[in-house]
């Protein structure tokens, strides 16, 4: 290379590169509107590449793979375009199924169900070179999801305590906390010092409903995310509707904040209510209201205020012994409370939503004065301190589904769009939530850089049924550019994406 062509291709590196006092020490100017699939490699079919996890020491991605035997699938992604499988690891001396994976300090951190799912989890810690065994720590009953601390010297699981079929064996739903520079020393919560407040938490939205009415064992951890300073945690307790805050040094549970409900009876929030009504999208609104019931969670520091974003996909419970979700026609509803009762259980009408019959009848009658379907087809935004939503998206992420036609139209008398993932990333100057759908097959992006007023980027096609949603900021990138990298359970392919720089 001749020295002025040498001199010159410096100054546009250096020009990329230049600071602001507010620029971070790695900066490349990106557009966060222009996502675009670069990569893509399939792992397995249904029960593959649920959830990846990166590692910025080998650039390589780490994937749960449940599709026919149990292991961690590795993915050499040093060139993102051609991402390689390399190696799998096996989990079969550890007798169960991962469920979740992430990445600290070149250590993989998994977390494995027990054969019996009841029965308490473990922790599985390996090297990320090599895949060696670090360290086996026994957690609470079905370890949903795993995360490792902002600074990497804690390990913290959502231990989801689902019950048995037949209830007979329903643990407590707990949140484990691994020390890792202390011998991966373990304490593991449960939220019985809320259990005197049930009556209040419930008039605020939270939903204890299992056989026996067990404050502790209906208790359900979903997912978590950490602040900053990795202090502080916040877990969804999804069929609960509900966030709770943990204070990670003290090892104490602060808080639980019942999130409300949603209503559909507002035009801001109108929804698709039937799968038979000869329309597709066709947004109305109706006596009905959302419960919000998060899955994923991730958090933004703003203005020294920790706001919480939330993927509102709401689940139903469904055992042999309790099964929770009904269709409206076959409700007995109030005569005053919906006088139009029978056009409302048309099928082109409310006929065909789920809703839950564990709320509703509020005199105690036998019928129901209210309806409540499940999720929010939303993304919501929480003050972290006080739990006070202060952003819905409403029917947004519907209303873009549609007019992308992504929409899926036979899901629309269940959750719709199915909101199930969301996480946050730092793109050129905006800060980007991205939010993954898992029955439009679609991630929807939002700049969120002021989190009180999100704007609509994109939304891009990825998998079947995306589960997880990970971001690898530049610095950390093989490329030096924004990964997003999304994987889908349904048809076992990991996508990745970039954008176009500025």
């Amino acid at each position: 290379m001749k020295l002025t062509t040498w001199v010159f291709c410096c100054g546009l590196l250096f020009a990329a590169c230049k600071k602001t006092d507010s620029t971070p020490e790695f900066f490349v100017n990106e557009d966060p509107s222009t996502f675009k699939e670069i990569g893509s490699i399939g792992i397995g079919g249904v029960g593959a590449a649920e959830i990846s996890a990166y590692d910025p020491l080998t650039q390589r991605l780490f994937v749960v793979n449940n599709s026919v035997t149990n292991k961690i699938d590795v993915l050499d992604i040093k060139n993102p375009s051609a991402p390689v499988l390399i190696y799998s690891i096996s989990l079969a001396p550890y007798a169960g199924a991962v469920n979740s994976l992430d990445v600290s300090n070149g250590k993989l951190a998994a977390a494995i169900e027990a054969l019996i799912k009841q029965d308490n989890g473990k922790v599985v810690v390996f090297n990320t070179s090599d895949y060696t065994e670090v360290k086996v720590i026994s957690v609470g009953a079905l370890p949903d999801m795993i995360t490792y601390t902002k600074d990497g010297n804690y390990i913290l699981t959502a231990n989801e305590g689902e019950p048995s079929n037949d209830y007979t064996n329903d643990p407590s739903g707990t949140v484990s906390i691994i020390e890792v520079n202390n011998g991966y020393a373990v304490t593991t919560l449960d939220f019985s010092p809320f259990a005197s407040q049930e009556a209040t938490l419930k008039a605020g939205g939270l939903r204890v409903f299992g056989l026996g009415n067990n404050f502790v064992k209906d208790m359900e951890p979903e997912y978590i995310t950490t602040s900053a300073d990795s202090k502080t945690a916040w877990i969804t307790l999804q069929e609960n509707n509900a966030i709770a805050k943990i204070n990670i040094q003290s090892k104490t549970v602060t808080q639980i904040f019942p999130l409300g409900f949603k209503n559909y009876n507002l035009d801001e929030n109108a929804i698709d209510v039937s799968d038979l009504d000869g329309a597709v999208g066709s947004f109305a609104k109706w006596p009905v209201k959302g419960v919000y019931m998060p899955d994923a969670i991730s958090v933004l520091e703003y203005n020294g205020i920790p706001y919480l974003f939330t993927a509102n996909e709401g689940d139903a419970r469904e055992y042999t012994a309790l099964t929770e979700a009904k269709r409206v026609k076959s409700m007995v509803l109030d005569p005053t409370a919906f006088p139009g009762a029978a056009t409302l259980k048309l099928d082109a009408q409310m006929g065909r939503l789920n809703v839950t019959t564990k709320l509703g009848d509020t005199d105690n009658d036998g019928d129901y004065d209210e309806l409540y379907s499940f999720g929010a087809r939303s993304f919501s935004i929480w003050n972290g301190n006080t739990g006070a939503q202060v952003f819905d998206s409403k029917n947004d992420l519907d209303k873009r589904a549609l007019n992308g036609a992504v929409y899926d139209d036979t899901r629309s008398d269940d959750k719709s769009v199915e909101p199930e993932g969301i996480t946050i990333g730092k793109v050129g100057y905006k800060t980007v939530a991205f939010v993954g759908m898992e029955r439009v097959d679609a991630v929807a992006m939002y700049d969120i850089t002021n989190p009180l007023a999100p704007v609509f980027l994109q939304m891009i096609k990825c998998g079947d049924a995306p589960e997880g949603v990970l971001f690898i900021p530049a610095k950390d990138s093989p490329t030096k550019k924004s990964l997003l990298v999304v994987s889908s359970e349904n048809d076992g392919f990991v996508k990745i994406f970039t954008p176009d720089s500025l």
